[in-house]
């Protein structure tokens, strides 16, 4: 029989697992735009999610530096109902989530060149006068988040994930933890030919050890491009989700729910471009 999720979030659906201490988490296809669900799914996209995650945690010098909750996605590891997803579906540990994103950028793009071009910095990073679009920082820099329930995430200073944590012990971990998993991760996307702008991490505590939780360097979770497509001072041809917040950026929706449909051309474009950056990191 299949089971209710124990929740259920932007794109994933967590399950209760046969040991208390281990969850069953099922990438969906949904997609999500300025912390809004959208009405049309990208086909592939829970796939490639759970593909990468489990490359990156597996097979990559990512998996060196931390410990992280990724049991298997080995079907026959799972309970029968979860079959159905085959391909989505992750056996992890239970772990106690920081409420917190922890978001590394390499590059000045997004919400993070907004914030720049209004104040000059970025979570409270002071940063040097004249840069533009996909301006490369000389060393990546660590602006957090809020992780909202409800409404938008906001980006938050590094004393203020200090009183958000309680802990200045375990943030100063957490800055150095995604720091060295995005550097990492950048070097061995460049080794292929691509730039890793930026990304976000989720971390939660197992037996109190900081562990890398949730997807890692995912298109839903990053920002790829191409080397051969990189120019300062213009856009990034994006390999990721910025296909989909681009076209909700033209409308000129308030980005308050619900979101005008995703229109099908879109959503076909965003999932070759899932593909796309899959095989390029993989293969």
């Amino acid at each position: 029989m299949m089971p209710s999720p124990i929740h259920t979030g932007k794109v994933r659906d967590t399950y209760r697992a046969p040991d208390p201490d281990h969850l069953i988490m099922v990438a969906s296809d949904r997609i999500s735009v300025f912390d809004v669900v959208l009405d049309r799914p990208v086909r592939g996209k829970g796939w490639v999610l759970t593909h990468l995650t489990e490359h990156w945690l597996r097979h990559t010098p990512v998996a060196e530096l931390a410990p992280n909750h990724l049991v298997t996605t080995d079907p026959n590891q799972l309970p029968g109902w979860a079959h159905e997803f085959s391909g989505r579906a992750m056996l992890v540990r239970r772990a106690e989530m920081l409420p917190a994103e922890f978001i590394v950028r390499g590059y000045l793009t997004g919400s993070g060149l907004k914030d720049y071009r209004r104040t000059g910095a970025i979570s409270g990073v002071d940063l040097p006068d004249g840069l533009v679009e996909m301006s490369h920082f000389p060393e990546a820099i660590f602006t957090p988040s809020t992780k909202a329930t409800e409404g938008h995430d906001t980006n938050i200073t590094f004393d203020e994930l200090i009183d958000l944590l309680g802990d200045r012990g375990l943030a100063e971990r957490a800055r150095q933890l995604a720091l060295a998993v995005y550097y990492a991760g950048a070097a061995y996307a460049l080794e292929r030919g691509i730039i890793l702008i930026d990304t976000k991490f989720e971390f939660g505590l197992i037996d109190g050890e900081l562990t890398i939780c949730d997807e890692v360097l995912t298109p839903d979770s990053s920002r790829y491009t191409r080397v051969s497509d990189y120019q300062a001072g213009q856009p990034p041809v994006s390999l990721d989700k910025q296909r989909v917040r681009d076209h909700y950026e033209r409308l000129g929706w308030n980005k308050q729910p619900p979101a005008p449909p995703l229109p099908e051309k879109v959503a076909l474009e965003t999932s070759d471009l899932y593909w796309q950056i899959d095989r390029l990191l993989t293969d």
